[in-house]
């Protein structure tokens, strides 16, 4: 059987592809997920078995060398230079995601350095309220992305959260999400043949958590799909709580299955619950915390990097220096009102 290897081109079905990325199958055969280069298919996306397909290799050896005869020899340049910006970051520093409209400021981006580090990008994202949790995960999507990692995303957030988070993506980052609600997956369940999985109808989609937590209608569906990014927002929503496990904390264990990519969003991420805390790190890593129901910070704290790459907290306390006095300090004090006093002495 030939071998296929990512960045290979091939001839399939008359028209010149590139391989993205290739797996074996259970068949033990290849699925070649490829993107189109010739004018008919360029950019566009598919998926080959090569058990099913003539898979004709581009050999490098016998590329035709073209002169270019342009004046100062543009059609060259420009050529490379599109080449150039097309290219693939390999390294782990920012590309792009400190490039976003926003006013950046260094702690917002120690998630996304933090992330990159890693083999897979799985973390907890658990700032207090109002130091940008949203911001921090934009930019370490627009990095994957960057990376070739981010062709498809779900973003499961709550309903309320829904329009503001798909306008903060669209607005600072350029990510376009479909927003996707009961009729609207009804609808493109009817317009798809029947054996068609709904959640491959569009590539970046924000969705309710509420929606599809139903195991019954909504959980094969999501066992088949899979997402090259799954961001959770309000991450404390789907935690696990006592004996009973509530169909979201069901749902975001699925989840947690289909991507190599997992960013949890939640300003409160301990409950006082060890066991809830402990579920959401094991939805990262599923060796994080071995005993969920028995063990301390300090059992945290001797696990070293393993369980701090998991997760990033930060209070306004913390990041005072960086913001230049936009989190005034809160001082509280008690004051009696005089007059009050004597009008109740009088009544």
């Amino acid at each position: 059987m030939a071998e296929y290897a990512p960045g290979m081109r091939v001839i399939i079905r008359d028209e010149e592809w590139m391989i993205k990325k290739s797996d074996i199958n259970s068949f033990r055969n290849y699925t070649l997920q490829c993107t189109g280069i010739s004018p008919l298919v360029k950019d566009k996306p598919a998926y080959f078995l090569s058990d099913l397909e003539k898979i004709e290799v581009v050999d490098p050896v016998q590329t035709k060398i073209i002169v270019d005869d342009s004046a100062h020899f543009d059609r060259a340049r420009l050529y490379l230079e599109s080449q150039w910006r097309q290219r693939i970051p390999t390294d782990t520093k920012l590309h792009i995601g400190h490039k976003a409209v926003m006013n950046v400021l260094k702690y917002q981006l120690e998630p996304a350095q933090s992330s990159l580090k890693r083999p897979k990008q799985r973390i907890l994202i658990a700032d207090a309220v109002g130091l940008g949790k949203t911001l921090e995960a934009g930019i370490l999507m627009s990095e994957l992305i960057a990376r070739g990692k981010g062709q498809r995303i779900l973003v499961v957030t709550v309903k309320s959260m829904m329009a503001q988070f798909q306008k903060e993506m669209w607005e600072r980052f350029t990510i376009p999400l479909i927003s996707l609600d009961s009729s609207r997956i009804q609808a493109i369940r009817r317009e798809m043949p029947v054996n068609h999985n709904p959640f491959h109808y569009y590539d970046k989609t924000i969705v309710s958590v509420d929606t599809i937590k139903r195991d019954v209608e909504y959980r094969t569906h999501l066992e088949n799909a899979r997402w090259d990014i799954i961001v959770i927002d309000e991450a404390h929503n789907v935690a696990r709580r006592g004996e009973h496990v509530a169909q979201r904390a069901k749902l975001a264990s699925l989840l947690a299955t289909r991507s190599d990519t997992l960013i949890m969003l939640s300003a409160t991420p301990h409950d006082g619950s060890a066991k809830s805390f402990a579920s959401l790190m094991n939805m990262l890593d599923p060796t994080a915390i071995p005993d969920p129901d028995n063990y301390t910070e300090q059992d945290i704290k001797d696990n070293g990097e393993d369980i701090k790459g998991l997760f990033v907290r930060r209070f306004k306390k913390d990041i005072q220096d960086q913001t230049g006095g936009k989190f005034m300090q809160r001082h509280v004090s008690k004051e009696e009102c005089l007059d009050c006093i004597k009008s109740e002495n009088d009544s």
